[in-house]
């Protein structure tokens, strides 16, 4: 499955979650059912998986976690917030750099549609 299908499934399972259980709940539920739904559809989804900081070539675990990774290919960086922040696109920018990983999706559950919530970012690599 290449990336942009991982991509698209990771969307289509959001959008059921959003449909089912609506606005309101925090991050950890939604980054609870997101894995779920994607596991039923076969897909190797990792929650809160530790990212270190490499500083003059020593790992540090500074606390850095990635709500979802899927396939080891997609981070998907969750929120439930009244408005996303740039502040917030930077961390996901960041953890793609960091990471070594091409795609992260910005998903912002508190939102009525969830299209409204969604963002794709891409690392150049």
């Amino acid at each position: 499955m290449n990336i942009n299908d991982i991509s698209a499934q990771i969307l289509d399972a959001s959008i059921i979650i959003h449909k089912r259980l609506g606005p309101g709940l925090l991050e950890s539920a939604y980054g609870a059912c997101l894995a779920y739904e994607l596991r039923k559809r076969g897909l190797k989804a990792l929650t809160q998986v530790a990212l270190p900081v490499v500083y003059d070539d020593v790992q540090l675990d500074v606390g850095y976690r990635l709500d979802v990774l899927v396939e080891d290919s997609v981070i998907v960086e969750l929120k439930a917030l009244e408005h996303v922040l740039p502040l917030h696109e930077a961390q996901l920018i960041t953890y793609l750099k960091l990471s070594d990983k091409r795609l992260g999706l910005l998903i912002n559950f508190n939102v009525l549609r969830l299209k409204d919530g969604f963002r794709r970012f891409a690392n150049n690599l």
